[in-house]
């Protein structure tokens, strides 16, 4: 019995704890009940389970009443509904209040839409296709697979019925690009196509079918599995430098609940055709404007008055003391000014995504990659103005054996013209396995001894790789990378250009550890201004 990790129907806790418990007993009760025919809504199998359940636990009874209570109010409104609905949503009420008293739901006109599910039950309809899917499966050559995913919540009623499997032998030829192919799928035997991701709207496109139809293959043939290649492979003339061996890195399975010892192995890497290079012309103006704006947040020394001891007399404190003593009143001896040189005190690591995503493009002009390269540009004059220490990385992956780490300017190096030509020379590549390059950029910044230290993630999508690191598995391990982070005392705050952030950004750094720009070529220049936003949030 699979049962999800929380309910949150009801506004109070203890209710939907009570529902939690009911649909528990009811599961292990309807378990045990006999097929019903013509149910294909499961009426008359869930008010038969109900009654089963409250005559095997009659404690259950006072709590499912009161459940009734307080569930048939969320329902739809019976005087809102046409004639036809409205005796259906009454049957159902009656079905609930008085189980076995339904028979069955009246009909409704053809193109009606379906009663609203009755949370208090079972779907039943899902469980009947579900062992249909797999009574034919049973007919499958040894290592064939019938998977059921399940994507939304709100289960929809299907009817089921068998076919024969399609004549055609082939399928759907497609030209294409090669210079632009990512990766490829061998063809199976079946008139669609197999993508490498789920389709986000196949359960909103499974609800709008009346009938769902399962095909049996033919004996002793075997469904193709996927096949995926990189075709993104330089020879090692053409590829970055490494330098070392490697460096470690353990990885989260959320599956198994541990954390994978020396799971990864970060390749530090340099690349082969930097060479110094001055500030590219079309920033020079966006960069004499930035360092102008944070030449304001530069240290500064200030006095401080009525200090004990300083290296200048405080004439207004000798003044108030000499009228305080020919008064009569006591006085301190806090007559001096004192020179103090107040600084920021803060360390920053700038991560940036260099996967192989980032050569889209985003206008007529410039691709993210380009974009990127801009925003790494202005953000080191900028902070080089203002006097913060700062480093700046990239990072791609290809698989757990290789997870490429560019350190494009360390803490203690200048922000020079070699920096600018390592910035230069950045090329997308490869896959985003977040969680490694998380992990070693926070070992970097923790040895900085600033009180205040943030780390900065510029991305453009999701975490991703070729070796099951997508999905879910690769948001687990980014969010438990975040939280090792946060451990060590630094601040992290991810800038992403993903219009689809807001769907997974919340999960991995929370509702404030995030800002999605929508115009990608804004980056250059708002990357900066929301540095300083960021940093003073940080205090």
């Amino acid at each position: 019995m699979r049962l999800p990790p929380m309910l949150d129907v009801f506004p109070d806790a203890a209710l939907n704890r009570d529902l939690y418990y009911w649909l528990a007993a009811l599961a292990a009760c309807m378990d045990t009940l006999p097929a019903i025919k013509d149910d294909p809504f499961g009426i008359l199998r869930n008010q038969a389970g109900t009654c089963s359940t409250l005559a095997r636990w009659p404690g259950l009874g006072s709590r499912y009443h009161r459940l009734v209570e307080a569930y048939l109010p969320f329902r739809q409104a019976v005087e809102k509904l046409p004639p036809e609905e409205a005796a259906r949503e009454i049957a159902l009420r009656t079905a609930l209040s008085v189980p076995g008293s339904t028979p069955r739901l009246p009909d409704v006109p053809p193109g009606s839409p379906p009663h609203q599910p009755v949370l208090l039950w079972l779907h039943v309809a899902s469980i009947t296709a579900h062992v249909v899917a797999g009574n034919a499966s049973n007919d499958h050559a040894e290592g064939s697979e019938i998977g059921l995913q399940q994507e939304d919540a709100h289960d929809e009623a299907h009817r089921v019925e068998r076919v024969d499997n399609p004549a055609e032998k082939h399928g759907l030829l497609m030209y294409f690009r090669a210079e632009s192919l990512l990766s490829i799928a061998e063809f199976v035997r079946v008139n669609r196509s197999v993508d490498d991701e789920p389709e986000a709207s196949a359960a909103d496109l499974a609800r709008d079918m009346n009938q769902l139809s399962l095909a049996n293959p033919e004996a002793g043939e075997r469904i193709a599995s996927k096949v995926r290649f990189d075709l993104d492979l330089p020879s090692a003339a053409e590829d970055d430098i490494p330098l070392g061996a490697g460096i470690p890195l353990p990885e989260w399975d959320y599956r198994t609940g541990e954390l994978r010892s020396n799971y990864v192995r970060l390749q530090e890497m340099a690349s082969r055709h930097a060479v110094p290079q001055a500030l590219p012309l079309h920033l020079r103006r966006t960069a004499r404007r930035l360092q102008q704006q944070f030449a304001a947040l530069q240290p500064t020394r200030r006095w401080l008055k009525g200090q004990p001891q300083g290296g200048e007399l405080d004439l207004d404190a000798i003044v108030r003391a000499h009228g305080d003593r020919l008064t009569g009143r006591h006085t301190d001896e806090q007559l001096y000014l004192s020179l103090e040189q107040r600084g920021r005190d803060l360390a920053c690591l700038l991560l940036a995504d260099l996967s192989l995503s980032t050569d889209a493009w985003v206008s007529d002009q410039a691709r993210v990659i380009d974009v990127i390269r801009d925003a790494l540009m202005l953000f080191g004059e900028a902070m080089r103005s203002v006097g913060d220490s700062f480093a700046l990385c990239g990072f791609s992956s290809l698989r757990r054996q290789q997870v490429r780490f560019h350190c494009l300017k360390d803490f203690d190096a200048p922000f020079d013209n070699a920096v600018r030509g390592r910035i230069q020379a950045i090329k997308p590549g490869y896959y985003t396995r977040m969680g490694a390059a998380i992990r070693h950029s926070g070992q970097l910044l923790s040895q900085q001894a600033s009180s205040r230290r943030l780390l900065i993630l510029l991305s453009d999508g999701k975490p991703n790789d070729l070796d099951h690191y997508d999905g879910r598995y690769g948001i687990e391990d980014t969010r438990a990378a975040v939280h090792e982070v946060r451990r060590l005392g630094l601040t992290p705050f991810c800038l992403t250009i993903d219009k689809e952030g807001g769907n997974y950004l919340p999960h991995l750094f929370g509702s404030n550890g995030y800002t999605i720009l929508r115009n990608p070529s804004e980056l250059p220049s708002r990357l900066p201004l929301l540095y300083t936003q960021i940093s003073g949030q940080s205090r």
